[in-house]
């Protein structure tokens, strides 16, 4: 992976990290996605018109269909996302969420595609599942209701995340399209796509704005950024590259909600956290 591409990536898991916080003590639901998805809507607007003014990308039936396929993978990963924020830490929820992606992406490739990963690989796919299991801690522990939802909600994040990873790559390598004018249009059409549910409660809309609107600008601002930036990523690199390496956020996110939402557990959760982040290498490497 090139030097730029390096940057790109480091940056975007920054930023990713950051919004998730944001987004952690806002705790907002359907209502906050909509909220910071329009306000988004709108202080991207004037990039995306440049965009297409001065590069006229072609966009035709195919890559309509891309953009939205992309939008209804990104809302049902939103929704996922927000639902396990409202159900427990963010420093479980989002190493499982982040960690878990390659892991899939390479199990599918076996499944599905008939690739024969290297030892390298499949250990780097071992050390992620071990990972897992010491994130969460005590066996005991995951009798209660809260532990386990936040796991379900973690890993059903991880397969989403998966999912529009290796769909969007298609659409900005194969289909070039421009990565921000891909995120503006699956931004706008989550806004459209939640519209009617925002509009028959617009008193939480304005309850949600007084109470949690520096969250909603700071997502509507960096949510965006930060997947730009990985699209941009993944125009100059291979995506078994830039997968894996963006993951460099777990580490950003679990010390995020260990020590800024004081939230317990953590030297074992940074070693798990760790863990994942040697798989992910591995499985790149492999």
């Amino acid at each position: 992976m090139t030097g730029f591409a390096i940057i790109l990536v480091l940056a975007a898991a920054f930023i990713h990290a950051t919004w998730n916080l944001l987004a952690k003590r806002a705790g907002g639901g359907v209502v906050f996605i909509w909220l910071f998805a329009a306000l988004s809507a709108v202080i991207y607007a004037p990039i995306a018109i440049a965009i297409i003014i001065l590069q006229r990308p072609h966009i035709g039936i195919i890559e309509f269909l891309f953009i939205f396929g992309s939008a209804i993978l990104h809302l049902i990963y939103f929704l996922l996302l927000q639902r396990g924020y409202h159900q427990g830490d963010l420093s479980l929820l989002y190493p499982l969420a982040r960690g878990t992606g390659p892991m899939f992406s390479t199990v599918a490739a076996i499944v599905f595609f008939g690739e024969r990963p290297t030892p390298i690989a499949l250990m780097g796919a071992v050390i992620i599942a071990i990972s897992v299991f010491v994130l969460t801690g005590d066996p005991s522990k995951l009798q209660s209701s809260v532990a386990r939802s936040t796991i379900m909600y973690g890993i059903l994040t991880g397969l989403t995340i998966a999912s529009y990873t290796l769909w969007d790559k298609q659409a900005v390598s194969k289909l070039l399209i421009p990565p921000l004018l891909l995120d503006y249009c699956s931004t706008l059409s989550r806004v459209a796509l939640l519209a009617p549910f925002a509009l028959r409660n617009w008193h939480q809309v304005i309850t949600e704005w007084r109470s949690h609107r520096l969250e909603a600008v700071g997502v509507a601002c960096l949510n965006p950024l930060s997947y730009i930036l990985i699209l941009t990523a993944l125009v100059l690199a291979p995506i078994s590259y830039v997968a894996p390496a963006r993951e460099i956020s777990v580490f950003i996110g679990t010390f995020m909600g260990t020590h800024l939402v004081n939230e317990g557990n953590a030297p074992r959760r940074l070693f798990a956290s760790g863990g994942m982040v040697i798989g992910m290498i591995a499985i790149s490497v492999g």
